[in-house]
């Protein structure tokens, strides 16, 4: 039989690295969020301005003749400030797969069984992460707010139709309601859109948008051969992805704008990999028995990390509201329309 030594003899000594960079291939939350250094412990406290400085134009000189010392005229007095700040914390939670893998296919050394599986095991992070940072699907309860529902609740939300076409739901602005479009959400926010997330279905929707006048596409794909989830189209100058890992919910966010640098995220533990060999694998909802691997001639590769997010979103000068404050923005689907 084929032991636990045999099998890692059959995984790379860099297999960590290759899962990491599989995993943010697939990932748009790892691929488009600030990666910040290694955390060194479960909790990480980030200290974020929530009231800014202010400063004055000083209001004559001493020795003026109007200048009252004593009294409230104190010409050439400098005025006081303050600044004031609040905590955020990333804490790190366990994110994990198993791979299953029948010995028999071990034993086929013609079979690249690690290019089979790397791509698999990447997309399962991949998409683990973004349903939970994106929607809050399986989010542990020490994480932040999800993207989509901490969008809604600032209130930079917005039905498709809400103003006209895609073309002004997404660029415009109605001035007849002062109903901001996607990017002028996150601008009014005091930040600037550095990138798009939406559902693959946007991409027909986009493509569909032609000019009145000349009849020619408003968007069009960069012409470059990427892969569709490889940011084929700009919008407004920045890029927009199309995950296809199955961690984006169309039925809640037709497409998320946002400035994605505000998004950090940490490590407390980097990927690491295990090869199993006599272990039973059970359904952890029923309990039920999957797989005996050593009754089923079968190894498994364990794969495991701990991370966590945040967004600090730190007060600016154009929206001191916390309340109101969001760097992200949402746009839905119209009621009872189909995603």
């Amino acid at each position: 039989m084929i032991t636990r030594t045999d099998a890692e003899a059959l995984i790379p000594e860099d297999a960590s690295g290759e899962i990491f960079k599989a995993a943010v291939e697939s990932s748009v939350v790892l691929r488009l969020g600030r990666r910040l250094s290694n955390m060194s412990q479960g909790m990480r406290r980030l200290p974020v301005m929530s009231a800014l400085p202010l400063a004055y134009f000083v209001d004559g000189t001493p020795g003026d003749p109007t200048d009252s010392p004593s009294g409230s005229n104190r010409l050439g007095m400098k005025k006081t400030t303050t600044a004031e700040w609040k905590n955020k914390y990333i804490y790190a939670e366990e994110l994990a797969t198993i791979v299953p893998i029948a010995i028999s296919t071990l034993e086929d050394s013609a079979y690249d069984i690690w290019s089979e599986i790397k791509p698999a095991i990447g997309e399962a992070f991949g998409a683990i992460i973004d349903a939970a940072v994106l929607h809050g699907t399986n989010a542990p309860t020490t994480w932040p707010t999800d993207i989509v529902a901490a969008a809604i609740a600032a209130g930079n939300a917005l039905a498709l139709g809400d103003i006209g076409d895609l073309y002004d739901d997404i660029m415009g602005f109605d001035p007849a309601t002062d109903t901001p479009g996607l990017i002028s959400h996150v601008e009014l926010d005091g930040y600037l859109p550095n990138g798009f997330v939406s559902a693959v279905s946007m991409r027909g929707r986009l493509r569909g948008l032609r000019d009145a006048t000349t009849g020619l596409p408003l968007f069009r794909p960069a012409m470059t051969g990427m892969a569709p989830s490889s940011a084929p189209y700009t919008i407004d100058g920045v890029a927009a992805y199309f995950p296809l890992n199955g961690g984006y919910d169309a039925t809640e966010a037709l497409m998320i704008c946002g400035d994605w640098t505000k998004l950090v995220y940490a490590f407390r533990t980097d990927m690491t990999y295990k090869v199993l060999d006599q272990a039973v694998i059970q359904d952890p909802d029923t309990g039920e028995i999957i797989y005996n691997l050593a009754q089923q001639d079968m190894v498994a590769l364990r794969v495991y990390m701990r991370w966590g997010w945040q967004v600090p979103n730190p007060v600016n000068r154009i929206n001191d509201s916390e309340t109101t404050r969001y760097p992200f923005s949402v746009l839905q689907p119209a009621s009872g329309s189909p995603s």
